[in-house]
């Protein structure tokens, strides 16, 4: 195949459903290694059995990306495997949209916890490994919710707006050879539509999502960054249903 991808050594969070999960199959089908981190066993060994039985390379921690020493672990996994890390999908996210006068502390401090701090745990694990290897590249998983907010989405734009600023901030410090590139997805169909607990609020999200496109055209654009030559670094994708308004 000889694509920029094809040997890749790629870790993805959340890695066990939706975005993540397309992710890996696709970049698995361009001869990436694979190295999936998640906190449902199951769903990833499967994954990884699938990617392993049409030939491909990949493993599978199990791990929460709100604790950092599981998310290192994760980063060492893949140098253990296979001696290297060239890109760090920083996929993992929690929607959970209502009103703030509905107090959802709790919700809040979860989107929080996985938002932002789980990015900052992957880019704690990774930018070690690829300042020593004067490589790598950090893909951030953003929303559109980072560029607008909308009712309800005050605490979760919130997040991914840090996300953006983060992601940022991260291509100005670390030079000339780490990539960094923030993803910014509309509707698109993953388990991340079921992250709200207010009822009506989860109502007009599931309605709302009925315009989402497959989780595969985020693998795509994940796929579009990583293969550009290594002197071209896609620094921002917003990606949307053509119909979606906002």
């Amino acid at each position: 195949m000889n694509t920029n991808i094809e040997n890749k050594v790629i870790v993805i969070t959340g890695a066990s459903s939706g975005l993540g999960e397309a992710t890996a199959r696709f970049l698995a089908q361009k001869d990436a290694k694979i190295v999936l981190g998640a906190r449902r066993s199951e769903k990833l060994a499967a994954i990884v059995n699938d990617i392993r039985a049409q030939g491909g390379e990949a493993e599978y921690v199990t791990m929460d990306v709100t604790k950092s020493d599981q998310v290192k672990m994760l980063v060492d996994k893949a140098i253990e495997t296979f001696g290297r890390l060239d890109v760090m999908v920083n996929n993992a996210g929690l929607m959970s949209i209502a009103p703030m006068a509905e107090v959802k502390v709790d919700e809040w401090d979860r989107m929080v916890d996985i938002n932002i701090k789980g990015v900052l745990y992957g880019i704690a694990a990774a930018l070690p490994v690829f300042t020593k290897q004067n490589s790598g590249h950090f893909i951030n998983l953003a929303s559109v919710a980072a560029h607008k907010v909308s009712p309800g989405s005050a605490v979760y734009s919130g997040t991914k707006f840090a996300v953006k600023a983060i992601t940022e901030g991260l291509r100005a410090e670390v030079g000339g050879n780490i990539r960094t590139t923030l993803l910014s997805p509309g509707l698109i169909d993953s388990e991340l539509k079921f992250g709200s607990s207010d009822e009506a609020t989860s109502q007009f999200v599931q309605d709302i999502y009925k315009d989402a496109i497959p989780a595969l055209s985020i693998a795509k654009a994940v796929a579009y960054a990583i293969e550009q030559p290594n002197d071209v670094d896609i620094n921002e994708i917003i990606i949307r249903p053509t119909i979606q308004d906002f």
